[in-house]
Parts: C-alpha cells; structure tokens; sequence
C-alpha cells in the first residue's frame, strides 16, 4: 500500500511553510492546492502541487478522485482586513470554498468506509465585543463566549465551524462515515519564515520584521491595544496536537489556544531591548481598530490544555531571543544589540 494522503489548501502561505515538511516527515504524501504557485522549497515536500482556486469544482473532484485524501488541511482563506474590503469574494471564498470541501470529504470517507479528517484553522475574529471596554472587563474569553463577529472574516469562519461540528455529529449520530472535524481559534500569528500576509493582527508581525530590517513603523492600532499571540513554530505544533489527538479525549469540536497576551506599547518595548533604535510610532486606524477592539485581549485555553496537552514554548520574550530575532537577523542580515 502507499503513503497515506494529505490535501493541503492554502499551502503556499504562512502555516503552510512549516506544515508541508511537519506532514512528510509524518510519512504523508501531500498534495497541495493554492492560487498561488508554491516555491521550489515548499513544492519539494508535495507528491503533487496544483495552483488552481478553491472553488474549481473540477479541480476538487479531480483531486479526490485520483488521490483519496484521508486528511484534509483547509488552510484557504481570504484574511480580516481584505474580507472587509472585498466581502463578496471573502463569503465565497470562506464559505462556498469551505462547504464544497466538507461535502467532497464526506463522500470520500462513504467510498473508504471511515472517517476523513478535516482540520479547519479558525481565528479569535469569531469573537465580538461590544466595544474596549466590554473587552477589558471580559479578560480570558471562553470557546462559547462572545460568539457574535462584527468582521465578514470571522462571521464566515464562525459559520464553517457550526457547519463542520454539526457534519461530524451527524454522522456519529447516524453511526456512518463522515468528516471528522477539528478546529482551533488561532490568535495573532508571528513568523520568521514569513511576512504578513492581510490580517488586522498583523501589526504584531509588521512591527517585528520592520525593527529587524531598520525600517521606521508606523502602527495602525493604539499603543494599548491588546491581543493574544503565539509564534507560528508552537501554532503548528498546536495543530498537529489536535490534528492527531485521540478522538475520545476531545470534548469540542473547536478549541481556544493561546501563548502571550502583551499590548502593542509592549510589543514595542521588547523590541527595543535587541533593537535600540527602532523607529516604531502608533498611527491608529479607525476601521481596522474598531475590528481589533472587538477581539478579546486574551483568550482561556484550559481546555485545550487538558483535552490534548497544549504546551507553547514560547512566551514574548523567549520568542524574541530564542525564535524571531536570530531567524530574522539571518534573513535580513542585520545585527542587534548585544545587552
């Protein structure tokens, strides 16, 4: 028999980089799909890469058909600030481009006889406050708090993860194969590997990657502006976890992670620790700060915690010393301060 397979959406983008290698060294052979075409060193891990967009229905069925995937990687997505600007593409894509690929999961696992499992990235957009205070006095959100978007982004990513809970239960309902769904709200994602790629949290990232190439910043959320954080090396490891964890530990179908809740000021402070003459100002925004004040400041993780042992390694500071200021200064060829 051959290696299992394993479809990967949206591999060409930030989680994709470190997911593609994680996959093959698990022994899986990865097809991948994104619009855009992968580089030389992210298609080396894939046994097929297709560049093709997530609502080709063709494209889909000829995937399925020929390659039987029995885990699916829905990294596709159109991100929070673009699904502001263009809503009709972020509902079609997040959504028609989610449910067409739940269905196609759920006919592969009837042909195969068992479960397709199907790992949906999520996002603390799912979440509405009502306003900076109402965020402050809510502290560590729970999974079922808040559940009330204002953004398309999270309105769409709310909606897919109610339709793939309710497919998975479906189907152990009825005692038949089905997709078996998993899913995290992932926080602010930082990354060496990669630049931003379109979220409101990206000031985080932004501000990082400008410090280390000696760019002045200009931050387009207030200096108190407050989100939880996690380095994308422990966000994939998170995934992985869930991804592979014993379907009987799991008491939900989505799961709240998070790593570090520092305040963009914070932020700032700590890159001038390795960078003492960062030029970083707070230039807010109005639209994309009335989005960031309705996610919540830090999200409560316990459960997956205890469900499949959810550990980050890295808090702020240790990510800045042991992950994204030595990768960063090896990429731009900079040089920090030594202290």
């Amino acid at each position: 028999m051959g290696r299992p397979v394993a479809l990967v959406t949206g591999a060409s983008g930030e989680m994709g980089h470190l997911l593609l290698p994680a996959l093959e060294h698990r022994g899986y052979d990865i097809v991948s799909l994104d619009l855009v075409p992968l580089e030389a060193a992210q298609s080396a891990w894939c046994a097929e890469t297709v560049t093709a967009s997530i609502l080709d229905a063709e494209v889909l069925d000829d995937l399925f058909r020929r390659h039987h995937p029995e885990i699916v990687f829905h990294l596709a997505a159109v991100l929070s600030t673009k699904a502001e600007r263009d809503p009709d593409l972020a509902y079609d894509v997040n959504t028609h481009g989610t449910v067409s690929l739940f269905r196609r999961a759920r006919d592969e696992a009837r042909v195969r006889g068992g479960s397709v499992r199907f790992f949906f990235p999520s996002s603390i957009a799912v979440y509405g406050l009502a306003d900076a205070r109402a965020k402050e006095a809510a502290g560590a959100v729970k999974e079922n708090d808040w559940n009330c978007p204002s953004g398309m982004y999270g309105i769409n990513k709310l909606y897919c993860e109610t339709l793939g809970s309710y497919f998975t239960r479906r189907a152990l309902e009825r005692g038949e194969p089905g997709i078996d769904f998993r899913s995290i709200r992932f926080p602010g994602l930082v990354s060496a590997e990669t630049l931003p790629s379109g979220g409101t949290s990206d000031y985080a990232p932004e501000m990082i990657h400008a410090a280390a190439q000696g760019k002045p910043y200009a931050c387009f959320v207030r200096a108190d502006t407050r989100l939880p954080f996690m380095t994308m090396p422990d966000a994939v490891d998170a995934l992985l976890a869930l991804t592979f964890a014993d379907p009987r530990a799991l008491t939900t179908r989505v799961y709240n992670i998070g790593a570090f809740s520092p305040s963009a000021a914070e932020i700032r402070a700590a890159l001038l620790e390795p960078f003492p003459d960062a030029r970083i100002d707070f230039e807010p925004e109005a639209a994309r700060q009335a989005i960031v004040d309705t996610w919540p400041a830090d999200v409560d993780d316990r459960r997956a915690r205890v469900d499949w042992g959810h550990s980050p390694r890295l808090g702020l500071r240790e990510a800045l010393r042991d992950y994204l200021v030595p990768a960063l200064l090896q990429r731009y060829g900079a040089r920090a301060a030594t202290r």
